[in-house]
């Protein structure tokens, strides 16, 4: 009884707390400031989802089947080696890798897009590797048993129930991939970064946070969208959240 009156006081203490902060927004004019950002925010966020749709389908593209070949048996003496390599786009931070790629590929689309593919590879090709590696050695025994070639092992037993271990990595890289793109900005590569890093500038927070809000919301939304497909798309048997 005690915890259900602490939830239900913790709502209305945020009822009212939003409902002042609207208060606040509506007198103060902050509403109608960023009424007036819409219109830059709408084109802008087309930008921005735009490099991550397209940064963040390569990496899946390029990580996914990198996992599975590390996993394998005949690249266990590489395959950490080989992580390391990878780890150089998470280690270095995102502008250098933009910088650097500023300096071979121009300035655009291109560079962005290359830096953010590199920075997005390692959480995916980690998460799978992790997960191919999850598997029961039972469940392999018993798929050799059953007469199964390595390839229907992969496609039909392993794969299935790393699934789940996979999409967390797609989750993670494309979260970050999503708050890492207004940097992309500063290479002319466009996104919400210009309402950001213009504002931060310019000294004007409504700019700045009419760039960071639809940033912070759009990587919310693509996670929960990741999360919904994996909802339907990893096995009954080998997903807690269907359990």
């Amino acid at each position: 009884m005690p915890i259900r009156s602490l939830k239900s006081a913790g709502r209305w203490v945020l009822a009212i707390l939003l409902f002042a902060a609207g208060v606040w927004a509506q007198r103060s004019g902050v509403i109608e400031d960023f009424i007036y950002y819409l219109p830059d925010v709408r084109y802008l966020a087309v930008q921005h989802l735009f490099l991550t749709a397209v940064s963040g389908s390569l990496a899946i593209v390029i990580a996914v089947p990198l996992g599975i070949v590390l996993s394998r048996p005949s690249m266990a003496r590489f395959a950490e080696s080989l992580m390391q390599v990878l780890n150089v786009g998470t280690t270095i931070p995102t502008l250098a890798v933009l910088a650097l790629s500023m300096s071979f590929l121009g300035i655009g689309t291109t560079p962005a897009v290359f830096g953010l593919t590199v920075a997005t590879l390692l959480p995916i090709t980690r998460n799978t590797y992790v997960g191919l590696k999850g598997v029961s050695p039972a469940l392999m025994e018993a798929a050799a048993g059953l007469g199964m070639s390595p390839a229907q092992r992969l496609f039909r037993v392993e794969l299935p129930n790393a699934l789940y271990v996979i999409f967390a990595g797609i989750r993670t890289a494309l979260a970050i991939n999503v708050g890492t793109v207004p940097l992309a900005f500063l290479i002319g590569a466009g996104g919400l970064g210009e309402l950001i890093f213009t504002g931060i500038d310019l000294y004007d927070t409504v700019m700045m946070l009419a760039g960071a809000i639809p940033t912070a919301l759009l990587a919310v939304i693509v996670d929960a969208l990741v999360a919904t497909i994996a909802f339907l798309v990893v096995p009954r048997g080998v997903n807690p959240s269907r359990a």
